[in-house]
């Protein structure tokens, strides 16, 4: 064990766990105000959620040795952490860091995994039925994906018990198709199932609300990048401070091209572009970072900004409703970013690779292309048929009425800011809310059980539903 590299790692590991929190902030300010809430606790519900299924099964599944055809690892090899838990002379090691330290870094990528797909589903979710999703994808999807991905593991004899995209020399050093291409497709196919929200199109109401939340939300982001993209080297070394730079200057092209293609099609550069180009830019670099030049690093950061703020404006062609743009630049992104690899992944760089302009032909980008559609089809075919069942089963989208007062305070009894009128939905000191909007009618399953469900009752008739 590398105390140097333990010490980087347990640090990275807490920049990881920083960014559900500040995807909640960054999800939170784009959405409507009467939403807000729920878009954050969609985000700390999946931190929660998979938390717990990680420690319990996740982390066997992703990494224990493989089960059948490189598909998932032993569910029960690590149950529970099993055989992990020694601090002593015996305590197994990854590389030259605890294993049990190996384990909580890998844990915090699949929570914000699981959270980034809620922002497909804005404004119009049921809690529940988001909390039933999040475990069973964690466990269907997110963490077999992993074990494709990132499982290069081998036994005493040499032998490769890991995950078959691993297996057939992907390069994805910190998470464009487990994490980015995943998330992406997951959050198409549930926007497909829930539908368009009310006034999709049309709505000036369902811009950002809060663009200094999501300004704030974009730079927490990027801060915890730095421990998801470098803290992925396992080391504090070289190939992490390469890696730094790298997921520096990506973003930073995304901006500038995201604003030039705003101030060229728009008239206008916007700072709700400037953190959306960041973003874009960061998750493009994810899969790539440990294997471009830093010259190539703006490249395709540049390319990136550009395409997703393109991709952006598809939904509005093809008709489908996804909220907070989680296919445009998460999914898109992570294409791009793990297919550049194919074209100009250096021998040079720590996790060398020869692209096709370094005159590798076309050997390295097929594999990476094979990485990026299957893990992109298995996501999109299991969320999709998972999004339908629980429709069916407990419903999934909100009603009409809940869905225009607003899911916050159907669901949670909550607002996100307090004006100091209980007509506008405030709350009493004590906990009690104001009356709801006259002949606004709740579903029993829309409320909260407990002594703020009493409180929340049809109220009158006659006059307009509003927020």
């Amino acid at each position: 064990m590398n105390a140097g590299d333990t010490a980087w790692v347990l640090v990275s590991a807490a920049l990881v766990l920083l960014m559900s929190p500040g995807l909640a902030i960054f999800y939170g300010g784009m959405t409507r105000v009467k939403s807000m809430l729920n878009m954050m606790m969609m985000s700390f519900g999946a931190l929660a959620v998979i938390g717990v299924l990680w420690v319990v099964v996740g982390y066997s599944i992703s990494f224990g040795n493989d089960a059948f055809a490189g598909l998932f690892g032993n569910p029960f090899q690590f149950f529970g952490l099993h055989g992990l838990l020694s601090t002593g002379k015996d305590m197994p090691l990854v590389g030259t860091i605890p294993e049990i330290v190996f384990v909580g870094f890998e844990g915090v990528f699949a929570t914000v995994t699981v959270a980034l797909v809620s922002g497909a589903i804005a404004d119009r979710a049921k809690f529940g039925s988001w909390m039933v999703f999040a475990a069973l994808w964690g466990v269907l999807v997110y963490f077999p994906v992993a074990h494709w991905v990132f499982d290069g593991s081998r036994d005493s004899a040499g032998t490769f018990i890991g995950g078959w995209l691993n297996h057939i020399g992907l390069i994805d050093f910190a998470g464009g198709t487990a994490v980015e291409v995943n998330a992406g497709a997951a959050g198409l196919a549930l926007a497909i199932v829930l539908g368009k929200r009310i006034g999709f199109g049309k709505d000036p109401n369902h811009r950002p609300h809060n663009l200094p939340l999501v300004m704030l939300g974009c730079g927490l982001l990027w801060f915890g990048w730095f421990g998801f993209n470098a803290g992925s080297a396992l080391a504090a070394n070289g190939t992490a401070g390469y890696v730094w730079i790298n997921t520096l200057v990506a973003p930073c092209a995304a901006v500038l091209s995201w604003l030039l293609v705003e101030k060229l099609r728009d008239g206008h550069a916007t700072s709700f572009g400037a953190a959306s180009g960041a973003i874009a830019g960061l998750v493009a670099i994810t899969p790539s970072c440990a294997s471009l030049s830093p010259l190539w690093s703006i490249v395709l950061g540049a390319t990136a900004g550009a395409v997703s703020a393109l991709a952006v404006g598809l939904k509005y062609r093809f008709g489908y409703d996804d909220s907070l743009d989680v296919v445009g630049v998460h999914l898109v992104g992570g294409i791009v970013g793990t297919l550049f690899i194919g074209l100009a992944a250096s021998p040079g760089a720590p996790v060398g690779g020869k692209g096709l302009f370094y005159g590798g032909g076309f050997d390295l980008l097929g594999r990476q292309a094979l990485g990026t559609f299957s893990v992109l089809g298995y996501s999109f075919l299991v969320s999709l048929a998972l999004g339908y069942a629980i429709k069916a089963v407990m419903g999934f989208r909100v009603s009409k009425d809940v869905e225009e007062v607003g899911v916050d305070l159907a669901i949670h009894a909550e607002t996100a800011y307090h004006s100091g009128s209980s007509s506008a939905g405030g709350f009493h000191p004590l906990g009690r809310p104001g009356p709801v909007p006259d002949g606004l009618e709740f579903d029993d399953d829309e409320l909260l059980p407990g002594h703020h469900q009493r409180e929340l009752v049809k109220s009158g008739s006659g006059g307009e539903a509003g927020a």
